[in-house]
């Protein structure tokens, strides 16, 4: 097998009945109320259809398509007909505001734009405002023709190291980089979900798999996904998390394995006793940041475990906890297994002894370190040379290992905050808010929160003549949200005098608050949190 597209094919051969795309019934939605469930052989078909419409108008391999699908099984359609062309598929992000979305577009040269009629009209000014004309097509509209891509496709069929998808992850230094991920990634990942063994016992044909993460992220667009096709199961896909209905909808596509991040327990903990909770078919739980004084109320209240791993979406590979004792009263992730190879080293590289915190270092065993590993940053060779120095993947995590080998994650040393599940690089949101007349300085880190794990707050030196009130808060706020996704504004922000800096003028983030202090609690801080809300679009 060669792309992704193969392996979908292989599996639909052996099991065309088997469904393998799902969406749970949800009142209300805009598309497929009552649920629906397609099966190997209708995808078949209706990959076949797209990949004539889309081989007519002459793409083929190297050339790009966004896709603003949502979190819908046409997603996945579209993503299978491409790969089979040699087609990459540049996710969007639906929360992205208008200046992300140009971005994303110019940055990955995207050769055409496929989106659902509701963003349209968004997508039609990106296309405006980028410096090369965007041909933006309704998804309703592709049996009407498809635009003639302006760029060359390349002769030479698609392999495994054809760029499959452009997935973008936030980076510490601002704007998200472009992860390049072939079909060898791809086909790893998958591989490797399914083979884990142990307490992650993957039956071929017989698992439907509910994710509520979004198709922008690896986790359900590549690893839940490709372990699916692999083996014969079914990707269950609702639109996202709904604490409320999440139960029921579990319950009605007979879900056997369910997905979750670290915001999920909790929120599901807090709901009412209902009798879908433990009418359920669930085997296990897969996902990470539970927290670990919640964990054991979790397994007991449903009735199955949750296992933790640890992924990157540049590794693909995942760590798991597959066997027992699982130490679910600690942060533990997994052991290296196979050829997923890990080391933690100090701030040179030099590994440390077991016991001692310091940063995760991965790579593959063999001659081949980075061999099912994303291929690079999108024109950033330093960034992705930086990542690899030394031969080891840097994650900018922080753990320990202990005695056995277990790993337990401890913080990030990257300056990313995580909300929610969504990676938020801080020098991204600082450059929005540096852009704003008022602001002399800006500082953005982390803060606990009890329910999203992490918020973004922002520690800001208005400038001269700029009242440090509440109307100048709700200006900087208001003009973070029009930029923004909703996720990354500063769910807390608070004007200061002055910032610690270096010699060099550079803010010491770590000196803002001594250790003993909770910067939630500082005198005339303002609360957005309530305002950061997913838009409807």
């Amino acid at each position: 097998m060669k792309t992704l597209h193969d392996a979908f094919a292989d599996t639909a051969k052996r099991f065309p009945d088997n469904a393998f795309l799902a969406v749970p019934p949800l009142e209300g939605r805009s598309y497929y109320p009552d649920g629906a469930e397609f099966t190997y052989a209708e995808v078949v078909d209706e990959v076949a259809r797209l990949q004539g419409l889309y081989r007519k108008a002459g793409y083929a391999h190297g050339h790009r398509v966004g896709l603003l699908l949502e979190n819908r099984p046409e997603y996945v359609m579209h993503l299978l007909a491409l790969n089979g062309l040699g087609v990459s598929c540049v996710p969007i992000n639906p929360d992205y505001q208008h200046d992300e979305m140009l971005y994303q577009m110019e940055h990955s040269e995207a050769d055409l734009a496929v989106c659902i009629a509701a963003r349209h009209a968004d997508l039609m000014k990106v296309s405006e405002d980028r410096e090369q004309p965007l041909p933006v097509v309704r998804v309703e509209d592709l049996d009407q023709g498809l635009p003639t891509p302006v760029r060359p496709a390349r002769t030479d069929a698609p392999d495994l190291m054809t760029e499959a998808t452009l997935l973008y992850t936030s980076g510490t230094t601002g704007r998200p980089k472009g992860c390049i991920l072939t079909n060898e990634y791809h086909l790893t990942a998958g591989h490797w979900y399914a083979h884990i063994g142990g307490l992650v016992d993957i039956r071929t044909g017989q698992e439907r798999l509910y994710n509520p993460l979004p198709l922008f992220h690896m986790n359900a667009a590549v690893v839940s996904l490709g372990c699916m096709i692999l083996t014969g199961g079914c990707l269950i896909i609702p639109d996202r998390f709904h604490p409320r209905s999440w139960w029921k909808e579990v319950v009605a596509t007979q879900a056997t394995i369910i997905h979750y991040l670290g915001v999920v327990p909790p929120m599901l903990l807090n709901q009412p006793v209902t009798p879908e909770e433990t009418a359920h078919s669930v085997r296990f739980g897969i996902g990470a940041g539970v927290e670990p004084e919640l964990h054991e109320v979790f397994e007991k209240r449903y009735g199955f475990p949750l296992i933790e791993v640890w992924g990157m979406t540049e590794t693909g590979r995942i760590f798991v906890v597959n066997t027992e004792p699982r130490m679910i009263h600690t942060r533990a992730f997994g052991r290296p297994t196979g050829d997923f190879e890990a080391k933690i080293v100090d701030e040179n590289d030099n590994e440390l002894p077991r016991g001692e915190p310091g940063e995760l270092l991965v790579r593959c065993r063999g001659n081949d370190p980075r061999r099912g590993f994303f291929a690079g940053y999108l024109k950033n060779d330093e960034a992705t040379v930086e990542a690899w120095k030394g031969g080891w993947f840097h994650t900018g995590d922080t753990v320990i290992q202990d005695d056995s080998g277990m790993l337990f994650f401890v913080d990030r040393k990257k300056n990313i905050i995580r909300r929610s599940g969504e990676n938020i690089a801080a020098a991204e949101v600082e450059a929005v808010l540096q852009s704003h007349d008022g602001v002399a300085q800006v500082a953005v880190i982390a803060v606990k929160d009890d329910l999203r794990e992490e918020e973004v707050m922002a520690c800001i030196v208005p400038m001269a003549g700029w009242q440090p009130d509440e109307a100048l808060a709700q200006a900087l706020f208001d003009y973070t949200a029009e930029r923004m996704a909703y996720y990354k504004p500063p769910g807390w922000l608070l004007f200061m005098d002055q910032l610690p800096t270096t010699g060099t003028q550079k803010i010491q983030k770590t000196q803002i608050f001594s250790k003993d202090e909770d910067p939630r609690e500082q005198p005339g801080i303002f609360d957005f949190r309530a305002l950061k809300k997913k838009k409807k679009h």
